[in-house]
C-alpha cells in the first residue's frame, strides 16, 4: 500500500496521533510516526507552542525532515497542524512525494517554492470556526486554486486538534470523516 509519514501537532506525539496512525496501519499503510519532541506531550496548544518557541521551530522542523531522509522514497507527507510544516515542506521540495495530507493548517505555497508540485495530490482538512485554521484558510484556497490534484474539506466547528481522541477538542463525527477521506485518498496513490 502507501508509505506515509505522518508528524504531529504541537502537543506532541499523543496517544491520539498514535492511534490514527494505528487506523491508517491497520488499512494496510505503512506508517512512520516521528517524534520531534523527543517523547514530550502537552496538556494545552499554549505549553506545546511554548515549548516549541523555546526549542525553536526551525530546528524541531529539521529534526522532522532528517527523519524523512532516513526512509524510503515516494512517501505521502502528513501532517496535523504544527506538524503541517515539515509535511508541507517535504511534499512541496521531495522529488519523490507522492502526495500531502495537511490537517489542521495549511501554509502559503511560496513558503517552500513557486508552485505546487505537478503530480502530487494534496488534502486540506480544518474546521470553518477554527480561530488558528482561519489563518490559514486564504493559502489554503490558493493551493487548491493552484492545482486540480488539490481538495480543501471544511468541517462545522471550532475546535482545532479535532481528530485527536485523546485531547478535549476531539470531534468523534468530523473525525470519522477526515479518516474516510484520508483513507480514500491513500488508497488513489498508485503502488510504485
Amino acid at each position: 500500500m502507501t508509505e506515509v509519514v505522518l508528524y504531529h501537532h504541537v502537543q506532541g506525539l499523543t496517544e491520539g496521533v498514535r492511534s490514527f496512525a494505528d487506523e491508517l496501519r491497520q488499512a494496510g499503510h505503512t506508517v512512520h510516526a516521528p517524534d520531534m519532541f523527543d517523547g514530550r506531550t502537552f496538556d494545552t496548544i499554549e505549553e506545546g507552542m511554548a515549548f516549541a518557541r523555546e526549542a525553536g521551530f526551525g530546528a524541531l522542523a529539521e529534526r522532522g525532515v532528517a527523519t524523512a531522509e532516513c526512509l524510503g522514497p515516494a512517501a505521502v507527507y502528513a501532517g496535523f497542524s504544527f506538524g503541517v510544516m515539515v509535511a508541507q515542506q517535504l511534499a512541496q521540495t521531495r522529488p519523490d512525494a507522492r502526495g500531502a495530507l495537511l490537517m489542521y493548517a495549511c501554509l502559503p505555497i511560496s513558503e517552500f517554492g513557486d508552485a505546487w508540485p505537478n503530480g502530487v495530490s494534496v488534502q486540506v482538512h480544518g474546521k470553518d470556526a477554527d480561530p488558528f485554521f482561519a489563518e490559514d484558510l486564504e493559502a489554503a484556497q490558493a493551493l487548491v486554486d493552484s492545482t486540480d490534484r488539490a481538495d480543501l474539506f471544511l468541517y462545522p466547528g471550532d475546535e482545532h486538534l479535532f481528530a485527536d481522541p485523546s485531547l478535549p477538542a476531539y470531534d468523534a463525527a468530523a473525525a470519522a470523516l477526515l479518516t474516510e477521506r484520508v483513507l480514500a485518498f491513500l488508497d488513489r496513490i498508485p503502488v510504485s
